[in-house]
Protein backbone atom coordinates (compact mmCIF):
# COMPACT_ATOMS: atom_id res chain seq x y z
CA UNK A 1 0.00 0.00 0.00
CA UNK A 2 1.45 3.52 -1.19
CA UNK A 3 1.75 5.50 2.25
CA UNK A 4 2.17 9.71 2.44
CA UNK A 5 6.38 9.04 1.59
CA UNK A 6 4.99 7.04 -1.81
CA UNK A 7 2.09 9.22 -3.76
CA UNK A 8 0.07 7.20 -6.02
CA UNK A 9 1.37 7.45 -9.77
CA UNK A 10 -1.40 8.73 -12.25
CA UNK A 11 -2.16 5.32 -13.19
CA UNK A 12 -2.88 4.19 -9.79
CA UNK A 13 -4.93 7.61 -9.23
CA UNK A 14 -6.71 6.41 -12.79
CA UNK A 15 -7.19 2.57 -11.55
CA UNK A 16 -8.88 4.10 -8.59
CA UNK A 17 -11.20 6.34 -9.96
CA UNK A 18 -12.39 3.70 -12.15
CA UNK A 19 -13.13 1.56 -8.99
CA UNK A 20 -14.80 4.29 -6.95
CA UNK A 21 -17.03 6.05 -9.73
CA UNK A 22 -20.51 4.89 -9.81
CA UNK A 23 -20.41 4.97 -13.86
CA UNK A 24 -18.60 5.47 -16.93
CA UNK A 25 -19.71 8.91 -17.31
CA UNK A 26 -18.74 9.86 -13.56
CA UNK A 27 -15.26 8.49 -14.33
CA UNK A 28 -14.65 10.53 -17.49
CA UNK A 29 -15.41 13.92 -15.61
CA UNK A 30 -13.08 12.97 -12.91
CA UNK A 31 -10.61 12.38 -14.97
CA UNK A 32 -10.49 15.09 -17.14
CA UNK A 33 -10.68 16.89 -13.54
CA UNK A 34 -7.92 15.27 -12.72
CA UNK A 35 -5.98 15.88 -15.63
CA UNK A 36 -6.15 19.52 -16.15
CA UNK A 37 -4.77 19.27 -12.67
CA UNK A 38 -1.97 16.89 -13.29
CA UNK A 39 -0.71 18.17 -16.86
CA UNK A 40 -1.69 21.48 -16.76
CA UNK A 41 -0.90 22.25 -13.15
CA UNK A 42 -3.85 25.32 -13.38
CA UNK A 43 -5.88 24.26 -10.73
CA UNK A 44 -9.13 25.01 -10.70
CA UNK A 45 -9.02 27.37 -13.61
CA UNK A 46 -7.77 24.93 -16.03
CA UNK A 47 -9.89 23.76 -18.43
CA UNK A 48 -9.93 20.02 -19.95
CA UNK A 49 -11.97 17.52 -22.21
CA UNK A 50 -11.49 14.17 -23.16
CA UNK A 51 -12.45 13.76 -27.10
CA UNK A 52 -13.46 10.50 -28.35
CA UNK A 53 -14.16 9.63 -31.83
CA UNK A 54 -16.38 6.34 -32.93
CA UNK A 55 -18.09 5.30 -35.55
CA UNK A 56 -17.36 8.47 -37.56
CA UNK A 57 -19.35 10.68 -34.70
CA UNK A 58 -17.31 12.61 -32.18
CA UNK A 59 -18.31 13.61 -28.79
CA UNK A 60 -16.25 15.35 -25.40
CA UNK A 61 -16.93 12.03 -23.06
CA UNK A 62 -15.47 13.92 -20.26
CA UNK A 63 -15.08 17.64 -19.05
CA UNK A 64 -13.51 19.64 -16.15
CA UNK A 65 -16.28 22.03 -16.82
CA UNK A 66 -19.00 23.47 -18.44
CA UNK A 67 -16.72 25.18 -20.54
CA UNK A 68 -14.66 23.06 -21.41
CA UNK A 69 -17.61 20.74 -22.76
CA UNK A 70 -18.36 24.04 -24.31
CA UNK A 71 -15.46 24.78 -26.19
CA UNK A 72 -14.43 21.25 -27.65
CA UNK A 73 -18.74 21.43 -29.00
CA UNK A 74 -17.52 24.36 -31.40
CA UNK A 75 -14.97 22.23 -32.83
CA UNK A 76 -17.37 19.37 -33.68
CA UNK A 77 -19.86 22.01 -35.40
CA UNK A 78 -16.90 22.75 -37.52
CA UNK A 79 -15.99 19.59 -38.24
CA UNK A 80 -12.83 21.02 -37.35
CA UNK A 81 -10.23 22.07 -34.79
CA UNK A 82 -6.92 20.59 -32.48
CA UNK A 83 -8.49 18.16 -30.79
CA UNK A 84 -10.38 16.50 -33.50
CA UNK A 85 -7.46 16.82 -35.80
CA UNK A 86 -5.06 15.44 -32.45
CA UNK A 87 -7.84 12.30 -32.31
CA UNK A 88 -7.80 11.83 -36.00
CA UNK A 89 -4.27 12.10 -36.77
CA UNK A 90 -3.10 10.82 -33.53
CA UNK A 91 -0.80 13.71 -33.15
CA UNK A 92 -0.41 16.47 -30.77
CA UNK A 93 -1.82 19.81 -31.62
CA UNK A 94 -0.56 23.22 -30.16
CA UNK A 95 -1.83 26.27 -30.27
CA UNK A 96 0.52 28.59 -28.48
CA UNK A 97 -2.04 31.58 -29.55
CA UNK A 98 -5.70 31.68 -30.18
CA UNK A 99 -5.26 35.65 -31.34
CA UNK A 100 -2.61 34.74 -33.96
CA UNK A 101 -4.07 31.15 -34.84
CA UNK A 102 -5.24 30.28 -38.84
CA UNK A 103 -5.11 27.01 -39.02
CA UNK A 104 -9.10 26.04 -38.79
CA UNK A 105 -10.01 29.52 -40.08
CA UNK A 106 -11.38 32.79 -37.83
CA UNK A 107 -14.25 31.32 -37.00
CA UNK A 108 -12.30 28.26 -34.69
CA UNK A 109 -10.28 31.10 -33.18
CA UNK A 110 -12.63 33.63 -32.63
CA UNK A 111 -15.59 31.16 -31.35
CA UNK A 112 -12.83 29.61 -28.76
CA UNK A 113 -11.04 33.16 -27.65
CA UNK A 114 -14.65 34.60 -26.82
CA UNK A 115 -14.30 32.32 -23.47
CA UNK A 116 -11.31 34.72 -22.77
CA UNK A 117 -8.66 31.46 -23.93
CA UNK A 118 -5.65 32.23 -25.35
CA UNK A 119 -3.99 28.66 -26.17
CA UNK A 120 -4.92 24.99 -26.76
CA UNK A 121 -2.71 21.69 -26.21
CA UNK A 122 -4.37 18.24 -27.81
CA UNK A 123 -2.61 15.08 -27.30
CA UNK A 124 -4.01 11.83 -28.81
CA UNK A 125 -4.69 8.71 -26.50
CA UNK A 126 -3.81 5.38 -27.61
CA UNK A 127 -6.23 3.19 -27.45
CA UNK A 128 -5.78 0.62 -30.00
CA UNK A 129 -8.95 -0.19 -31.75
CA UNK A 130 -11.95 1.79 -33.81
CA UNK A 131 -12.61 4.29 -31.36
CA UNK A 132 -9.67 7.16 -31.20
CA UNK A 133 -9.42 9.78 -27.92
CA UNK A 134 -7.81 13.19 -27.20
CA UNK A 135 -7.27 14.79 -24.10
CA UNK A 136 -7.56 18.61 -25.11
CA UNK A 137 -5.90 21.41 -22.65
CA UNK A 138 -7.02 25.07 -22.57
CA UNK A 139 -5.59 28.16 -20.36
CA UNK A 140 -6.56 31.87 -20.76
CA UNK A 141 -2.75 32.64 -21.07
CA UNK A 142 -0.88 32.57 -24.16
CA UNK A 143 2.04 30.46 -24.60
CA UNK A 144 1.02 28.70 -21.62
CA UNK A 145 2.13 25.05 -22.52
CA UNK A 146 6.26 25.54 -23.25
CA UNK A 147 8.08 22.27 -23.81
CA UNK A 148 8.12 21.47 -20.44
CA UNK A 149 4.75 21.70 -19.81
CA UNK A 150 3.97 19.49 -23.31
CA UNK A 151 6.65 16.89 -22.51
CA UNK A 152 4.63 16.66 -19.00
CA UNK A 153 1.16 15.96 -20.74
CA UNK A 154 2.82 13.44 -23.51
CA UNK A 155 3.81 11.66 -20.71
CA UNK A 156 1.11 11.57 -18.89
CA UNK A 157 -1.68 10.40 -21.53
CA UNK A 158 1.15 7.66 -22.83
CA UNK A 159 0.49 6.57 -18.86
CA UNK A 160 -3.27 6.29 -18.54
CA UNK A 161 -3.79 5.43 -22.25
CA UNK A 162 -4.18 1.75 -21.19
CA UNK A 163 -6.64 2.62 -17.91
CA UNK A 164 -8.75 4.49 -20.32
CA UNK A 165 -8.86 2.00 -23.28
CA UNK A 166 -9.82 -0.43 -20.78
CA UNK A 167 -12.41 1.87 -19.56
CA UNK A 168 -13.78 2.61 -22.87
CA UNK A 169 -14.36 -0.98 -23.82
CA UNK A 170 -15.96 -1.88 -20.30
CA UNK A 171 -18.56 0.52 -20.88
CA UNK A 172 -19.61 -0.52 -24.54
CA UNK A 173 -20.69 -4.06 -22.62
CA UNK A 174 -22.57 -2.33 -19.86
CA UNK A 175 -25.82 0.06 -19.79
CA UNK A 176 -23.78 2.82 -19.77
CA UNK A 177 -22.69 2.51 -23.42
CA UNK A 178 -26.39 3.52 -24.36
CA UNK A 179 -25.52 6.74 -22.79
CA UNK A 180 -21.97 7.17 -24.80
CA UNK A 181 -23.54 6.34 -27.63
CA UNK A 182 -26.52 8.51 -27.26
CA UNK A 183 -23.50 11.89 -26.64
CA UNK A 184 -22.07 10.53 -29.29
CA UNK A 185 -25.25 10.65 -31.23
CA UNK A 186 -26.98 13.59 -30.36
CA UNK A 187 -26.90 17.10 -32.04
CA UNK A 188 -25.26 19.80 -30.15
CA UNK A 189 -27.26 23.15 -29.67
CA UNK A 190 -25.32 25.03 -31.71
CA UNK A 191 -25.44 22.48 -34.80
CA UNK A 192 -29.29 23.37 -34.28
CA UNK A 193 -28.71 27.09 -34.51
CA UNK A 194 -26.88 26.91 -37.43
CA UNK A 195 -29.55 24.44 -39.02
CA UNK A 196 -31.85 27.60 -37.86
CA UNK A 197 -29.37 30.50 -39.49
CA UNK A 198 -29.36 28.60 -42.73
CA UNK A 199 -33.08 28.16 -42.90
CA UNK A 200 -33.56 31.88 -42.21
CA UNK A 201 -31.33 32.45 -44.32
CA UNK A 202 -31.66 30.39 -47.38
CA UNK A 203 -27.52 30.46 -47.05
CA UNK A 204 -24.66 27.49 -46.71
CA UNK A 205 -23.69 25.66 -43.77
CA UNK A 206 -20.36 28.14 -43.78
CA UNK A 207 -22.16 31.52 -44.14
CA UNK A 208 -24.10 30.11 -41.47
CA UNK A 209 -21.38 29.51 -39.13
CA UNK A 210 -19.62 32.93 -40.16
CA UNK A 211 -23.09 34.68 -39.28
CA UNK A 212 -23.44 33.47 -35.40
CA UNK A 213 -19.38 33.92 -35.00
CA UNK A 214 -19.42 37.03 -36.16
CA UNK A 215 -22.66 38.12 -33.70
CA UNK A 216 -20.77 36.06 -30.79
CA UNK A 217 -17.83 38.04 -31.57
CA UNK A 218 -19.71 41.47 -32.15
CA UNK A 219 -21.89 40.97 -28.99
CA UNK A 220 -19.23 39.87 -26.65
CA UNK A 221 -21.22 36.41 -26.23
CA UNK A 222 -19.85 33.42 -26.11
CA UNK A 223 -20.77 31.26 -29.33
CA UNK A 224 -23.08 28.72 -27.18
CA UNK A 225 -25.08 31.27 -25.46
CA UNK A 226 -25.45 33.26 -28.78
CA UNK A 227 -27.14 29.62 -29.77
CA UNK A 228 -29.08 28.73 -27.37
CA UNK A 229 -31.01 32.51 -27.38
CA UNK A 230 -31.68 31.86 -31.30
CA UNK A 231 -32.95 28.02 -30.48
CA UNK A 232 -34.89 29.22 -27.63
CA UNK A 233 -36.70 31.99 -29.49
CA UNK A 234 -37.59 30.21 -32.42
CA UNK A 235 -39.08 27.23 -29.92
CA UNK A 236 -40.78 29.44 -27.38
CA UNK A 237 -43.19 32.66 -27.48
CA UNK A 238 -41.06 35.43 -26.87
CA UNK A 239 -39.80 37.84 -29.24
CA UNK A 240 -37.47 36.24 -32.31
CA UNK A 241 -33.95 36.74 -32.81
CA UNK A 242 -32.82 36.97 -36.21
CA UNK A 243 -28.87 36.99 -37.41
CA UNK A 244 -28.33 37.78 -40.81
CA UNK A 245 -25.19 38.16 -43.27
CA UNK A 246 -25.32 41.24 -44.35
CA UNK A 247 -26.56 42.13 -47.58
CA UNK A 248 -29.24 39.14 -47.00
CA UNK A 249 -32.58 40.79 -47.03
CA UNK A 250 -35.09 39.28 -43.73
CA UNK A 251 -37.51 37.60 -44.93
CA UNK A 252 -41.00 38.78 -44.16
CA UNK A 253 -42.73 37.98 -40.96
CA UNK A 254 -46.68 36.15 -41.92
CA UNK A 255 -49.25 38.33 -39.47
Amino acid sequence: MPTDEQPLSATETVQDLILDSSDFEEFLNELARFSAHQVAGLGDDALCGITLLRDRKAATIGWSSDSAREVDEIQYSLSQGPCLTAAQEEREIHVPDLHEEERWGPEYASAVASYGLRSVLSLPFNLQGDAKAALNLYSDVPHKFDERATAKARGYTREISQALRLAVRFSLHTDSAANLRATLESRTIIDIAIGIVMAQNRCSQEAAIRILTEASSNSNTKLRDIAKSLVDSVGGSGTRTFYQEPGIRKPEQSA
